[in-house]
């Protein structure tokens, strides 16, 4: 699959990763990335060489909750109210620059988020599977945007920062249009399915059977109760944010082919998995504290079990 990817997508890799671990877990994405650095792109491809749906919406300030989830249309033919599926509906939903749309629109993805279903007229509608919610914003705007609530960041598996290539790799990007690379046409650069739905089921029922010990399970609860505790911090991680770990390391592990998980696996997703789940006080924040550090330092002061 990352060679599929590869064919329309210079590097990368890491939020490749990132979005594997996602679908592996049943979990959702927030991307953060300047403008042009292959966000849309990167889900589109992955869409098909895993033979997926994918749908793009583009969030604005004057974007409704019916917009993304659907509503009931009147048809003067019938005399009757006809629901209209809305573009979550679909496998990998890209919500481009998410934080454009004020907080009632951006709640409209909650439920779909967590329960999996939307309901609109009181009737609840179940979303196809998988589904994964790829949100993207960008980091260096936020003048007319509307931050995610702390409930919503919660949603998100994981926080995925795209960073701008190097100078090999955008020669790379650069060398490829001038060959006649068509980013809108992903099949003429030779992208083809590898996989489907049913492997990721099957990789979902082998991951639940990864094995855990109890010592991993204790080391996880550590780092999430040390961020509670910083004196950097006024909002730590939630027991959602540990049960989170937990999955997001299991998939890591048996990506790498292991039948267990072990505490380099817990180390190796911490950041992507906790940044956006603390709040940085002002004051830390004012002396140039990052979510990031933080958690790095707490990495470093918690004991791992041997």
């Amino acid at each position: 699959m990352r060679a599929e990817i590869a064919k329309a997508v210079v590097g990368q890799d890491a939020a490749v990763t990132g979005l594997v671990v996602a679908l592996l877990c049943g979990g959702h994405v927030l991307l953060e990335g300047v403008p042009g650095v292959a966000k849309t792109l990167l889900i589109r491809t992955l869409s098909a060489a895993l033979s997926l749906g994918t749908k793009r919406i583009q969030f604005t300030p004057d974007l409704m909750p019916g917009d993304v989830t659907g509503s009931l249309v009147y048809d003067a033919r019938t005399a009757e109210f006809s629901f209209q599926p809305g573009p979550v509906f679909t496998n990998l939903l890209l919500a481009d620059e998410i934080n454009r749309t004020p907080p009632k629109t951006q709640a409209s993805l909650l439920e779909a988020m967590e329960e999996r279903q939307v309901t609109v007229d009181g009737e609840p509608r179940a979303l196809p599977v998988p589904f994964l919610v790829a949100a993207t914003q960008n980091p260096v705007e936020y003048e007319g945007t509307y931050p995610l609530p702390e409930a919503q960041l919660d949603r998100f598996l994981l926080k995925l920062i795209l960073p701008l290539p190097d100078r090999d790799q955008e020669f790379q990007v650069l060398a490829r249009h001038a060959a006649g690379f068509d980013p809108r046409d992903l099949a003429a650069a030779g992208v083809r399915p590898v996989a489907g739905p049913e492997h990721i089921a099957a990789a979902r029922e082998q991951i639940a059977k990864l094995t855990v010990a109890p010592e991993v399970l204790a080391y996880i609860v550590d780092l999430c109760r040390a961020t509670r505790q910083s004196p950097s911090l006024s909002i730590g991680v939630s027991p959602r944010g540990a049960t989170a770990l937990l999955g997001a390391s299991r998939a890591w592990a048996w990506l790498a082919g292991r039948d267990y998980v072990t505490p380099d696996d817990v180390k190796a997703l911490a950041l992507p998995t906790l940044r956006h789940r603390v709040a940085l006080r002002a004051e830390a924040e004012m002396e140039g504290v990052t979510a990031d550090s933080v958690i790095q330092a707490v990495l470093a002061q918690t004991p791992a079990p041997r």
